[in-house]
């Protein structure tokens, strides 16, 4: 694994710690919070005057009617012809008395502002955790199965048949799961892929890919080659770069043998360079691209 992997995967262990560290902090002062005193803050004025009002209930006051004597008029006198007022209502005076009644934290639930700091905390921290699973997925090879893993693509004895034909043309055999073309070996010594471990029985896995721009490059029949027909890059039918832009030869794989099978490990290219001379023949027959402007 690179440097650079390393780092990436770093960085996306720290924003995971980084977001468990910040909903834990949100949490435990939501729960301070809650189990916080409600009358914290209130005045000993206040607490006795609540306890002193306890039981209060409505008070009726009625305003007295004046108790002066009312004298009796002389009984020859005459009515005045208007009527004598009616006397006054009493008044009722409703004394309000406010209380404070403590509530439990399950009584009270969760706050507008608890509710909101956890649930900014919660997406802060699920996108944090999104980030470094995708960026886990994306740097670190799969264990098990696919591109990336050590791909069986079959008994050794097998494959060779499906390569080699009698009368010496390639036939190549493509591995989907492993991206790979899997062909004959140069017959003759190739220093550029010695010691490498990509060659097994004869047989080497090139990858599909355009070292170039990443394109898939096809096989040829009849030029016994591999042609990318985005840029017109051109290898020989063992990957060696022939013509256009591509800056070396096609990438491959190492290969390995386990219980007589033929095992790809994506997990692991090899690039290699240009080579000054090929080390077989190529082209054996007409292009299938043609010239292509660069």
């Amino acid at each position: 694994m690179s440097f650079a992997n390393l780092v990436l995967i770093g960085v996306a262990l720290f924003a995971i710690l980084g977001a468990v560290g910040a909903f834990t902090i949100a949490f435990r002062r939501s729960r301070e919070a809650e189990v916080a005193d409600p009358t914290a803050g209130v005045s000993d004025e206040t607490r006795q005057a609540d306890r002193s009002l306890e039981g209060v209930s409505v008070v009726l006051a009625e305003e007295a009617i004046s108790e002066e004597p009312v004298e009796e008029e002389a009984e020859t006198e005459e009515p005045s012809g208007e009527e004598e007022p009616e006397p006054v209502a009493a008044a009722v005076q409703l004394t309000e008395a406010q209380r404070v009644v403590e509530v439990s934290p399950e009584e009270a639930g969760v706050t507008r502002r608890q509710f909101f700091n956890r649930a900014l905390t919660a997406t802060f921290g699920s996108f944090l955790a999104l980030l470094a699973v995708d960026s886990l997925a994306f740097f670190w090879p799969r264990l098990t199965g696919g591109f990336g893993a050590d791909i069986d693509a079959g008994e050794i004895t097998e494959v060779a048949k499906q390569v080699f034909t009698p009368d010496g043309a390639v036939l190549l055999l493509f591995i989907p799961e492993a991206r790979a073309y899997i062909v004959p070996a140069p017959p003759g010594p190739a220093p550029q892929f010695e010691g490498k471990n990509v060659e097994l029985a004869g047989l080497m896995a090139l990858w599909q890919r355009c070292v170039h721009l990443g394109c898939r490059v096809p096989w040829c029949g009849p030029s016994q080659g591999f042609e990318c027909p985005c840029h017109g890059s051109k290898y020989s039918y063992v990957g060696e770069y022939f013509a256009g832009p591509a800056p070396r030869n096609l990438d491959r794989f190492v290969v390995e043998e386990r219980d007589g099978r033929f095992i790809i490990r994506t997990g692991t290219i090899i690039q290699t360079p240009r080579a000054s001379e090929l080390v077989v023949e190529y082209p054996q027959g007409p292009s299938c691209i043609g010239a292509v402007e660069v």
